[in-house]
């Protein structure tokens, strides 16, 4: 038990319920993300289940309660590029109006850098103390 708790997406998971998640086919085979959680959008583009609905949007590999802490991903390990990639506000300094509008949907505010420095406190620790 490390206190990765502390990471403010670990508390949230609104984009997971807001965006289309869609990528390249190729990546299911590339990252051992299973079939199944998929259905076709193009004939080169795949989307997770449940992120295809305009109402009602949820990936099915969405675990927990939107907003509350325990939010995470089944296949966080195995995620494709459009889920890593995604970086929510201020984790590098700065907004993406893209993290707020999803948490906004949610009734939740933004994040700030003040959301960060419990998480980046935890990391600098760790590095320091080993």
């Amino acid at each position: 038990g490390d206190d990765g708790w502390k990471h403010p997406c670990l508390a949230c998971g609104a984009c997971c319920a807001f965006f289309r998640a869609s990528f390249y086919h190729g990546e299911l085979s590339a990252r051992g993300i299973p079939e199944e959680l998929v259905t076709p959008v193009t004939p080169f583009l795949v989307a997770f289940k449940g992120t295809t609905s305009k109402t009602n949007c949820r990936c099915v590999s969405l675990q927990g309660t939107i907003g509350e802490f325990g939010t995470t991903c089944a296949i966080y390990d195995l995620r494709p590029s459009v889920c890593r990639e995604f970086v929510p506000s201020f984790e590098d300094g700065l907004p993406n109006d893209r993290c707020d509008r999803a948490r906004a949907a949610h009734g939740l505010s933004p994040l700030t850098t003040s959301d960060w420095l419990p998480y980046f406190e935890n990391v600098t620790v760790k590095a320091v103390t080993g």
